[in-house]
């Protein structure tokens, strides 16, 4: 019979060896959860070592994770690709043991955390994947989704807004596979908790619709497998189970203080703790009889053996479904998507719309969504607004028994997330983590502010996340400087990784889009106007998914000589193309230049970034919005905004601001005069 104590010790052990040897990082949680850790992993965890991406295993996310010191024990522990010399390069360079766990750098992690709060999020939208997958593929006799989200957070984590946010819609979906263990050990960096953390927990989560397993005994593994046991017995409710424990626990003089928390014991102490609890071995040595007590190798191939047989059994009685699964889960579009993609944008061409961007974008998911049912749509309160509905993705419900509802045999595919930006941001972050689905999801463009370090972390992970900003600019109108986005197309373009599009029209739209979903390791954003744009003709179409291209060159306008380049955004498209007719009547030459998207179009090759801007050609930007991100283009002038806006009908505003074919023209004759 296991050792659970010693299993337990082994975390505890090798969290304060490594943080030591690191001289930095958090020993304190580890050693506070590691009773924990032994009652999920030794007794419910759904994984296999060998395989940290079969399809069908639980999800467990340290949403507190500068605690990563028990992620990494564990990992090692079980049987992960993850080596005692990997533990003892804790927090070094190009390690696989970063100072917070990270996705896609150590085997087993599921996501990246470290920021508050965006853990436990990023866990309900895997248990929202998982349960709407079961409901789409799932059938008699055949459950080949079935599986867990288990979450280990602090009281940090509850303090972060974005947690209500998220608790809130777990329990309003009914994700009773969603199981959080709450480490109530009342210390955070500034000590104990009690004078600002006076939340009555378990009655939150109670009233946000969550079953509530209260007061366990977090050092008592024997109790907390009892309460995940019951947990997973809930039919129609996430869990909590508030496990009350004692940070660095083992330690006797920092156990239950915050010097436990965020620094390394000190050998002394280190030395005082290994003899109480009575742990002999040295440092980063691990008795083989602990080992072999943590070893889940060969019950995780067993497990995934048994899914595999059951999975073959579902694939012989519904094998387009299986196929459908298969490509779902490894994040691949249908071969049929390229075709897709040219009739969607060939269509928005030929018809030469005259519409909102936001418009433009719906008329693009009304082609997308219907030939990908992995796309996944939603906003944050303002769907009619956002425009991210169409006729493929009716609203997601959930029924009071807590099952997902269909209509004619499907499920809904656009969520009502509420007024819950960063929630949504960070859900939509689990659910493209789960796999299963492509997340977008829609607000406006000011509001990209809440989203914003979810933003981050998508982009961070590597993960094909879309968000839909609409109402980008002054163009928005009476609703004033609170809605009107001056720096936040500068500063989205900004976040490493993120690519950030602003169409002019139907055409580039559509190949925002497309672009965006075919990007499988990158997030995207695109920024949508409320104001009607006219459609531009285009000679080819082929470089606009180069984020930059040649509009109209002079002779378009009678011109024979380039003097110089427009490079305009979105709406100011328009404008370039009006000053360029204007600038005509000066005998002045200009390039109009459409830049939908700076990140794309910095990646492109030095050959073609000159022939759409050539050397020696006096260059004007033209964009409603902050004026900073457009001087690395060698600018000679820009038309921006560095203000905020003001409340006011549209055309009014754009005059106020200079955003006229005259003041543009104006602009560049000047910025020609002083080349």
């Amino acid at each position: 019979m296991a050792n659970q104590q010693q299993m337990a010790n082994a975390i505890r052990a090798l969290a304060m060896d490594a943080v030591q040897q690191a001289n930095s990082g958090h020993p304190g949680a580890p050693m506070g959860m590691a009773d924990m850790a032994v009652a999920l992993w030794g007794d419910h965890l759904q994984h296999n070592p060998k395989n940290p991406g079969w399809a069908n295993r639980d999800r467990f996310v340290l949403s507190n994770g500068h605690g990563s010191m028990l992620i990494y024990s564990v990992l090692h522990l079980t049987g992960y690709k993850l080596s005692l010399d990997d533990l003892k390069n804790f927090r070094t360079l190009h390690s696989k043991t970063a100072g917070h766990p990270e996705v896609g750098v150590t085997p087993g992690v599921e996501t990246t955390t470290g920021p508050l709060g965006q853990g436990i999020t990023n866990a309900v939208g895997m248990a929202l994947a998982e349960k709407m997958l079961a409901a789409e593929f799932n059938q008699d006799g055949h459950k080949i989704v079935d599986h867990h989200t288990y979450v280990f957070m602090g009281d940090g984590c509850l303090m972060e807004g974005i947690s209500h946010e998220a608790v809130a819609l777990a329990g309003a979906w009914k994700l009773n596979k969603l199981i959080a263990l709450y480490d109530d050990n009342g210390i955070s960096i500034d000590g104990k908790v009690a004078p600002w953390f006076i939340d009555n927990t378990p009655q939150r989560f109670a009233a946000c619709g969550w079953n509530v397993i209260d007061a366990v005994d977090g050092h008592d593994a024997a109790a907390v497998s009892k309460a995940i046991a019951a947990a997973k017995h809930s039919a129609d409710k996430p869990t909590l189970i508030v496990c009350k424990t004692a940070i660095g626990k083992g330690s006797p003089n920092r156990a239950g203080t915050s010097k436990a928390h965020g620094e390394p014991l000190g050998a002394e102490e280190i030395k005082l703790t290994r003899e109480a609890l009575g742990w002999t071995a040295e440092p980063f040595k691990i008795p083989k009889e602990v080992y072999a007590d943590w070893d889940a190798k060969a019950a995780g191939a067993t497990r995934e053996a048994a899914w595999n047989t059951d999975f073959a059994a579902y694939k012989a009685a519904f094998p387009a479904q299986a196929k459908e699964f298969v490509r779902r889960m490894k994040g691949d579009l249908p071969k049929s998507f390229n075709q897709v993609a040219f009739d969607a944008v060939v269509a928005a061409h030929t018809k030469g719309e005259t519409v909102a961007s936001r418009k433009a974008s719906q008329l693009a998911l009304e082609a997308f969504t219907a030939a990908l049912p992995e796309m996944l749509g939603g906003s944050a309160d303002l769907t009619g607004s956002n425009l991210t509905n169409t006729k493929s993705t009716p609203a997601f419900r959930v029924d009071l028994a807590g099952d997902v509802v269909k209509t004619e045999g499907k499920i809904g595919r656009h969520i009502n997330y509420g007024v819950r930006e960063f929630g949504m941001a960070a859900i939509m972050n689990g659910v493209a983590l789960h796999g299963g689905y492509i997340p977008y999801g829609g607000t406006f463009l000011t509001f990209s502010d809440y989203s914003r370090n979810a933003i981050r972390m998508a982009a961070l992970m590597k993960q094909r996340v879309i968000h839909v900003f609409t109402h980008d600019s002054i163009g928005l109108g009476e609703d004033g400087p609170t809605h009107q986005s001056i720096e936040h197309a500068a500063s989205l373009r900004l976040i490493p990784g993120l690519d950030v599009w602003r169409p002019a029209d139907t055409a580039e739209t559509t190949v925002a889009w497309a672009v965006a979903l075919q990007n499988a390791n990158r997030p995207s954003a695109l920024l949508l106007s409320r104001q009607n744009l006219a459609y531009s003709p285009k000679s080819d179409l082929g470089d606009i998914s180069r984020g930059a291209y040649v509009l109209s060159e002079p002779a378009n306008v009678g011109i024979k000589k380039t003097h110089g380049v427009i490079i305009a955004t979105g709406s100011e498209v328009q404008l370039a193309l009006a000053a360029q007719k204007l600038l005509a009547e000066r005998k002045i030459g200009v390039r109009v230049v459409s830049m939908p998207s700076t990140n794309v179009f910095d990646r492109q090759d030095t050959e073609y970034k000159q022939s759409v801007l050539p050397a020696g050609l006096p260059r004007v930007a033209v964009e409603m919005g902050s004026t900073d991100g457009w001087w690395k283009y060698g600018c000679a002038a820009v038309v921006g905004i560095d203000t905020y806006g003001e409340s006011a009908p549209a055309p009014v505003l754009f005059k106020h601001f200079g955003f006229t074919a005259e003041n543009v023209a104006d602009t560049v004759h000047a910025a020609l005069l002083k080349a």
